[in-house]
């Protein structure tokens, strides 16, 4: 079976509101059976969280998207893939003809954050076709949400449950024990500062929503879209990224954390010159018309909506605003249509991967005090109780 390594880059980037998308299936195509998904997850995230190493994970997460993106320029620069940020952890579907060396890279890159953060990045893999046989689809398309930033979305249970399955049998890639390959962490950032909603009353509002019947997916999701724009309205007015709440943070903590993540041992001239760099930086975003269209794209390309079998997104909200939304959301789980999770914390966090500073850089956002992770811990006990009512 040839496979097909221009799938995902030759779907065509759908220029909709999600809502609109969601509605027409035709515009989603199925992933081919000779591709793979590949997840990478932080054992005991919440443990980590709860000891207030969310920053920590948040990296880690990042890192296993970088180290992924950087394999593929180096093994196929031409080769488009779709990814999703999970806060703990990140999925990828890829192509069977790159698995071997995305898994060793992982791998690789597993070794490096348990010796530098102590953390342990699990990494497993299962074949499209294996998901296939167990009657659930992964279908996929594009969305342009603005001129800078598109992203996959993806219905379907399929994603969930490879996801589940390499969980239960996390095992080391057999690479993991063989060849060696040079970690390679370009364009990992993370210097921007907690980031406050941009006006005083609104918080930011982790969302994790699961619509486990795929044929009421798109329905379902398109629903509490519409609800999320009408209460909160478009994506840009409920961006938790805001153009004037951005501010680096010039701490050498800061920098000397991102350079243990990315190079593993401490270097006086990295230190030194990457403090320097942000210093100037907080000049740069402050008077000159590069810097501030320069923050102006960080917001048009901060990924604050997933849409991956499950609903994920980051917003900013006032209570009033939560509260309708949580009436929709209750309702529609009192009629066992989602199971959801929600964290509401008072700032969002961002770390950012950077091809380059004109418009290749993305910026992957998540709620401080656990975001996501601790969104999922809600949704997990309600998935709980309905196995053990």
């Amino acid at each position: 079976m040839k496979i097909d390594l221009d799938f995902y880059k030759n779907i065509s980037k759908n220029n909709l509101p999600l809502t609109e998308l969601l509605k027409n299936e035709k515009l989603f195509s199925s992933v081919p059976r000779n591709w793979s998904v590949v997840v990478a997850d932080i054992e005991n995230s919440t443990d980590a969280v709860a000891q207030g190493l969310h920053n920590d994970v948040n990296l880690s997460a990042t890192g296993s998207i970088i180290t992924v993106l950087n394999t593929l320029k180096k093994v196929d620069h031409t080769l488009k893939i779709p990814y999703f940020f999970g806060g703990d952890g990140s999925t990828f579907i890829v192509p069977n003809t790159v698995l071997e060396p995305i898994l060793l890279a992982l791998n690789n890159y597993s070794q490096h954050i348990k010796k530098t953060l102590q953390l342990n990045l699990r990494v497993g893999q299962i074949e499209v076709d294996t998901v296939y046989s167990n009657n659930v689809s992964i279908r996929i398309t594009k969305i342009r949400h603005n001129k800078y930033l598109t992203t996959p979305v993806v219905l379907g249970n399929g994603l969930k449950y490879a996801e589940l399955l390499i969980k239960e049998n996390f095992k080391a890639s057999a690479t993991a024990n063989g060849k060696k390959t040079e970690l390679n962490l370009k364009g990992m950032e993370c210097r921007w500062d907690e980031i406050q909603p941009n006006q005083t009353g609104k918080k930011v509002i982790c969302l994790l929503i699961d619509c486990d019947n795929e044929e009421n997916q798109a329905e379902v999701y398109s629903t509490i879209m519409k609800e999320i724009d009408l209460v909160f309205g478009n994506l840009e007015k409920r961006n938790p990224i805001s153009t004037f709440k951005l501010k680096l943070n010039t701490s050498l903590k800061t920098i000397r954390k991102e350079m243990y993540a990315k190079i593993g041992k401490y270097q006086m001239t990295y230190l030194v010159s990457n403090w320097l760099v942000t210093m100037i930086g907080t000049f740069y975003f402050k008077f000159l018309k590069a810097g501030k269209l320069y923050k102006y794209r960080v917001t048009q390309l901060s990924d604050t909506i997933m849409l991956d079998g499950l609903l994920n997104t980051v917003i900013s909200g006032t209570d009033k605003q939560i509260n309708k939304l949580k009436r929709l959301l209750d309702d529609l789980e009192s009629k066992d249509k989602i199971i959801y999770g929600m964290h509401i914390t008072h700032a969002s966090i961002m770390s950012c991967y950077i091809e380059n500073r004109e418009e290749k850089h993305i910026h992957f956002v998540d709620g401080t005090e656990g975001g996501y992770t601790s969104a999922a811990i809600m949704f997990k006990l309600k998935k709980l109780k309905l196995k053990n009512p």
